[in-house]
């Protein structure tokens, strides 16, 4: 299901870069790729700033990357858990190591289009 990205009528990616509500997206690309290094406390963390702040971002071009955000979190977590799980079974490593690289995926992935005044999706 694809949510309608709301297009303001400046389109400049360099004024967008003012914007406040880009800043607290950029901070949490930060935590959720620290998460690697310190066990995932700082993605926890990112992921209070995206619910606390989502209303201010309501209809901006920027709610689309706290989505993303959202969704890289919660997923990211369900498929870790399964994978620490299935560690025994030799398959967790497995799925340790690809959620890991999706995860990463991700957060390149939005961080740059972030950066280029664009929507993730």
């Amino acid at each position: 299901m694809s949510e309608p990205e709301y297009i303001p009528a400046d389109d400049d990616p360099l004024s967008r870069r003012e914007e406040p509500g880009r800043n607290l997206a950029v901070l949490v690309y930060i935590l959720q790729a620290l998460s690697f290094f310190v066990g995932g406390i700082t993605g926890l963390a990112g992921v209070i700033i995206n619910y606390v702040k989502l209303d201010d971002v309501k209809n901006t071009w920027i709610e689309p990357h706290f989505r993303w955000q959202i969704r890289t979190f919660w997923i990211g977590l369900l498929w870790t858990v399964v994978g620490i799980v299935t560690t025994p079974l030799i398959v967790g490593w497995f799925v340790l190591l690809g959620v890991s690289i999706w995860i990463i995926y991700r957060i390149v992935k939005g961080a740059l289009a972030l950066n280029d005044g664009k929507s993730p999706l």
